[in-house]
């Protein structure tokens, strides 16, 4: 809830910087990830507000020094940090402006993760889809085989990002001319992609 300790403390994204980046009909190559954490509690998910943020990948600077990390892969190394109850189940949540690639081995990690902490399920809304490439597509199977569940996102769940992850300072959502058709669209090529008819 707004004004809650909570949400106080939590850092938002900028609006400008969530229209740019999750716009489903622009291309864009920096992949942002907003997350959350549930655990069940007599069969309903309950929200774990300090498991909740967002975070972009960390483009290699050789010049500095510095190693790459995709976003997803940054994610998978907070989380041993958070000491999730493996009694409990927990649900994690993506909004990523990018579904999860094949380089970096981003789709075979989250796989090995998931296989690993058999007491975490993971949902995955896509703003966009990597599919240009035979590999891109398989990577996206591999997440389903592996148990997630692979959605494109549509008004609803760019909405709730808004409302949720971006210090939006009280202005409702606007969507962006065209968002509906490209969703639908996404939400097709995906389908196909996970049907194996991808290519």
């Amino acid at each position: 809830v707004d004004g809650s300790p909570a949400s106080r403390l939590r850092h938002l994204m900028d609006p400008c910087t969530f229209t740019s980046n999750f716009n489903n009909g622009i291309g864009r190559h920096q992949t942002y990830l907003c997350y959350e954490v549930e655990r069940l509690d007599n069969g309903t998910w309950v929200p774990m507000d300090e498991h909740r943020g967002f975070l972009r990948n960390k483009p290699k600077n050789l010049l500095h020094g510095v190693d790459g990390c995709h976003a997803e892969l940054c994610f998978l190394g907070q989380v041993p940090s958070w000491q999730l109850d493996p009694a409990q189940m927990h649900r994690v949540t993506w909004f990523i402006s990018w579904s999860p690639c094949f380089s970096w081995g981003c789709a075979e990690q989250v796989r090995a993760f998931l296989q690993e902490n058999t007491h975490v399920r993971l949902r995955i809304f896509a703003a966009r889809i990597y599919d240009y490439d035979p590999l891109y597509q398989e990577a996206l199977r591999t997440l389903r085989d592996a148990g997630a569940q692979v959605f494109i996102m549509t008004y609803e769940e760019f909405e709730y990002c808004w409302d949720t992850f971006v210090d939006r300072q009280g202005c409702p959502f606007q969507p962006w001319d065209g968002l509906d058709e490209h969703s639908q669209a996404l939400s097709g090529r995906l389908r196909a992609i996970l049907q194996n008819q991808g290519t």
